[in-house]
């Protein structure tokens, strides 16, 4: 960096102050007189660019701006349960109930339930991997999922924001299902070891439910060098939890898109929609900082409107007590 002769040499190191050329002694005279200077307030830290800011290059300005956005897939992306289409597919019955008995044994992660039944459920141990293609086939996803994608990574001014989907539903679901949608390195689901001479599920490599779902956060995060404050992740359900707290603790953004009791208390944001391009709406507000009418003018210019945008605080409350007596008042 260049310095014009209005603007000194940063008084930080030998060499610009001379100290390299002195004595002994010198050099602790002149750091005592410094330090003087600088609680004094007779000289400034240090030399400063005019206009009292130091000159930030692209590069620099494009990270402050570098976003990390994580979505769940099941119910988040799409409308249907992974377990439930497989279930149907190969004429499994009680899905439901197999999840509702895991759940109540805490023998798997929440949103793990259907990488556990796939290896040692005698109903779907069958599966193979075709099946799980067709799945994703037969899964209805929300509209507008491409053009989301599309959006946060070029579509607002200034910002950039890279996506990703984190599932524990199985991965060749949500490559099937998102195939022309989003790249397959950018998906991480459950991950089987494929035996090749039988097609079933030899083992399990990698399941992102509970938290799981933290460590590929954390994974994706030190790969992108994004920053803690700048990740967002959109998530559904109880599966979501660990992540949306590990996120929030950071100064993250964690949106629901569902009124699940135990992921809407966490999430700083819930947002109602059949539409995937609705969590642009808090993305926009509250991460970029919209107004309600910015907000309209930029779906406006993607030639979409919003119909309709209800903003309700609801309570929920459960209070015991006899029936049928009078409330006593504060004295």
């Amino acid at each position: 960096m260049s310095w014009t002769s209005s603007h000194p040499k940063p008084y930080l190191g030998l060499e610009a102050q001379g100290l390299d050329q002195m004595s002994a002694e010198e050099p602790r005279k002149v750091i005592e007189r410094l330090a003087g200077e600088f609680v004094s307030g007779a000289r400034p830290p240090a030399s400063r660019p005019p206009g009292g800011r130091w000159p930030v290059s692209r590069e620099a300005d494009a990270m402050a701006k570098a976003y990390l956005l994580v979505s769940d897939f099941d119910q988040t992306l799409s409308f249907n349960d992974s377990g439930q289409v497989l279930g149907e597919l190969i004429g499994a019955r009680g899905f439901e109930e197999k999840v509702a008995g895991l759940s109540r044994t805490h023998l798997v992660h929440q949103g793990g339930e259907l990488a556990y039944l796939l290896r040692h459920d005698p109903e779907f141990r069958g599966v193979r991997r075709e099946h799980l293609v067709e799945v994703g086939r037969r899964i209805r996803l929300k509209p507008n999922i491409a053009r989301l994608v599309q959006v946060l990574d070029r579509g607002i001014p200034g910002y950039s924001f890279s996506f990703y989907v984190v599932s524990a539903a199985p991965e060749a679901v949500i490559e099937s299902a998102l195939d022309g949608i989003v790249p397959p390195d950018r998906i991480f689901g459950s991950r089987f070891d494929w035996d090749e001479r039988t097609g079933e599920i030899r083992s399990i490599v990698r399941v992102p439910a509970g938290y799981g779902k933290v460590a590929v956060l954390d994974e994706l995060q030190a790969r992108l060098q994004a920053s803690s404050d700048h990740i967002v992740y959109v998530g559904d359900g109880s599966s979501d939890v660990h992540v949306m707290l590990h996120v929030n603790h950071r100064d993250g953004f964690t949106v629901a898109v569902s009124e699940t009791r135990l992921v809407t208390p966490i999430a700083r944001r819930t947002i109602l929609a059949d539409d995937a391009l609705a969590v642009l709406v808090p993305v926009l507000e509250d991460v970029v900082g919209f107004d309600r009418a910015r907000v309209r003018s930029f779906f406006a210019a993607q030639g979409m409107s919003i119909r309709e945008w209800d903003r309700v605080r609801t309570d929920r409350l459960s209070i015991d007590g006899p029936a049928g007596e009078g409330m006593a008042v504060p004295a």
